[in-house]
């Protein structure tokens, strides 16, 4: 069995898979096998692909969600990551994620670089910690950047199947509505500070599309998301205060990215589905924060943004 399964799933990538998968190749650790989930590509990322030693499953095209669900269903690994093939790692990501699996955690987190037309445009050292249960890390890692983004992590392929995650298949913010989970139900978190991921940010992906209509079921589809992480966090016999202080927090946040009478009916919903009553009231900073967005997220978010 290796020790990790990294999953790659590849659609129009071609400009991008091969950085991606010569950086998992370049690792000083060996121990891993590479799954590439061909999910309908119609470039020539594949003919690409075909000159690495990977494991490839074909599918039509799915969606990122399907493709990182029939990827890790597949998985051998000890654990598990998820790379989107416009992005690639630094070369002792591996390594350093092995080095802190002394104490078998459920989830590891990693630290991000941004990267803009191949410049380094931020670099995020976050603090690290170690054995903390998914309540604790949580309170740690909403601080951090990337939160919720699937490829900051390495999770125990074990503790993966037996809670039996899967992202949501059709909808926009897949990591939205499952990483969070992910991080609350772990038993035990560590956080290294090496930053080994490398996010390329480019015009034309998903998250940057301008078109409207999109926009609309980007935001329906958070809006589910956010009822499913509350649902889930229910039923949990732990504290979720930051859980929820954040899944609310984002949910406005992402409203505010409508226009007019849209973001008029999504605040009157979430006025009246309590979303902001689960905004950390628990020091004076955050009772003014929480007054200020209640009476108006545009406005407030318009002003921290300066």
């Amino acid at each position: 069995m290796p020790k990790f399964s990294i999953i790659v799933p590849v659609y129009n990538v071609e400009k991008y898979i091969k950085k991606c998968l010569d950086s998992i190749f370049n690792q000083t650790f060996k121990d891993f096998e590479v799954i590439v989930v061909n999910d309908g590509t119609k470039d020539k990322s594949m003919d690409i692909v075909k000159k690495y030693d990977v494991k490839v499953i074909n599918q039509e095209n799915k969606g990122l969600s399907e493709a990182r669900n029939k990827g890790a269903s597949c998985a051998k690994g000890e654990y598990i990551v998820f790379i989107d093939s416009d992005d690639f790692i630094e070369k002792e990501l591996l390594e350093r994620i092995n080095d802190s699996l002394k104490n078998k955690p459920d989830v590891v987190r990693f630290q991000i670089q941004d990267f803009k037309d191949n410049i380094v445009t931020n670099k995020y050292n976050e603090e690290s910690f170690e054995g903390l249960n998914g309540p604790e890390a949580f309170k740690n890692i909403c601080k951090y950047h990337y939160i919720e983004n699937a490829w900051a992590y390495a999770i125990k392929r074990s503790y993966y199947l037996k809670e039996k995650f899967k992202f949501k298949k059709g909808t926009y913010h897949e990591d939205f509505g499952l990483t969070p989970l992910i991080i609350i139900k772990a038993k035990n978190v560590n956080s290294i500070d090496y930053l080994g991921y490398n996010y390329v940010q480019r015009e034309g992906s998903i998250m940057n599309s301008k078109d409207y209509e999109k926009t609309k079921k980007k935001v329906e589809d958070f809006y589910n998301h956010y009822k499913y992480l509350i649902s889930e966090g229910n039923k949990l016999k732990t504290d979720t205060t930051y859980f929820k202080s954040f899944i609310s927090n984002c949910l406005i946040l992402k409203i505010t990215e409508l226009e007019k009478e849209d973001y008029k009916i999504y605040k009157r919903k979430l006025k009246k589905e309590k979303v902001f009553d689960n905004i950390l009231s628990d020091t004076l900073s955050r009772k003014i924060k929480k007054v200020l967005v209640e009476i108006s997220p545009k406005l407030y978010y318009k002003i921290m943004k300066g």
